[in-house]
């Protein structure tokens, strides 16, 4: 496994993050092709064997059991000082409870605990706000994140799916008041949707900030034929909202991975993985596998270089899209 700083900070991280929202009691949930925790304890084994020392959940992954089932796996396979716990808050955790959602200092200050609790850890080593709340001012936000690192509850923060502008106010108020600064933007990233590229990724570049990209596979779409349907594809209603609109425009993106991965010998999956180890400035996909074989090709896309002109290629057919992903 590869190792690289998050963004400017001192945090070494794998090359590859796992993302464990599949991981988790999705009954009733919002993914209910989530695996149980018996089903996904050969992927977080795996995981730590190859070396892959970087997780990401968020308190709101079907209730909360993904941090619980990454905090007994971290416990059965491996060393917590060994091991970067990436978590997240914004999203509704207690229906009814006008105060159980969003980033007033209220909520980040009652949902770390819970985090924490649920993990089976007293630290984070990254904890990040899963949106930009508008109902909050940004300052209270910011001060509040500042005071959970101070507090040794977390070791860095982090921020996700946003707008450039926002991104860049909230890194000048965190400067001007002397506050713990963002180390990473957790974006959404992929061939099939390349507008991060117009300001997000050079503001991050500028900053020294990490960028972490979720979906880099495009929730599947770019790792199968365009006309093949998976259980996940039929029953992920938010990535239907992210892709519905955009389908014939995706088929040219999606064949020439295609075209790319046969000559290459290698699968479509890979080269989507691959494509952003090839943009300046992207730390460390957030990979999900439901299926062992998936882990074990994205374990080794790390060793895979495209070329510039494979680069191009796959680049090529894109069109620009409406932003999407912040929601």
């Amino acid at each position: 496994m590869k190792y690289v700083n998050l963004g400017k900070s001192g945090l070494k991280v794998s090359r590859i993050c796992l993302g464990t929202m599949a991981y988790a009691n999705g009954a009733g949930g919002a993914h209910p092709w989530a695996l149980n925790e018996e089903a996904a304890q050969p992927f977080y084994k795996r995981a730590f064997e190859a070396g892959i020392n970087f997780y990401d959940t968020a308190n709101v992954y079907s209730f909360g059991t993904s941090e619980e089932f990454l905090g007994r796996a971290v416990k059965r396979y491996a060393k917590r000082e060994e091991v970067v716990i990436a978590t997240k808050v914004h999203g509704e955790m207690r229906p009814g409870d006008p105060n159980g959602k969003g980033l007033s200092r209220k909520a980040i200050l009652t949902e770390i605990d819970h985090s924490l609790r649920r993990l089976g850890t007293d630290y984070v080593d990254l904890y990040q706000i899963h949106r930009y709340d508008p109902d909050v001012p940004i300052e209270e936000t910011l001060e509040a994140l500042h005071d959970v690192v101070k507090s040794g509850k977390a070791r860095y923060i982090g921020a996700s799916s946003m707008w450039a502008w926002q991104f860049m106010q909230a890194l000048a108020l965190q400067d001007a008041n002397g506050w713990s600064r963002f180390v990473s933007m957790q974006n959404y990233l992929n061939l099939l949707y390349r507008e991060e590229e117009r300001e997000m990724l050079p503001l991050c570049r500028d900053q020294g900030i990490g960028v972490i990209p979720w979906s880099p596979q495009a929730r599947g779409r770019l790792a199968r034929p365009a006309d093949e349907k998976t259980e996940r594809s039929e029953t992920d209603q938010f990535g239907k909202y992210l892709y519905r609109k955009t389908a014939d425009a995706d088929r040219a993106v999606i064949e020439r991975v295609g075209e790319v991965a046969a000559e290459r010998g290698i699968s479509r999956g890979q080269v989507a993985l691959a494509w952003h180890f090839a943009k300046p400035g992207v730390t460390a996909p957030i990979v999900g596998a439901t299926k062992i074989e998936q882990l074990e090709e994205a374990i080794a896309t790390v060793d895979v270089v495209l070329s510039a002109d494979e680069v191009k290629r796959l680049e090529e057919p894109y069109v620009p899209h409406a932003v999407v992903g912040f929601a």
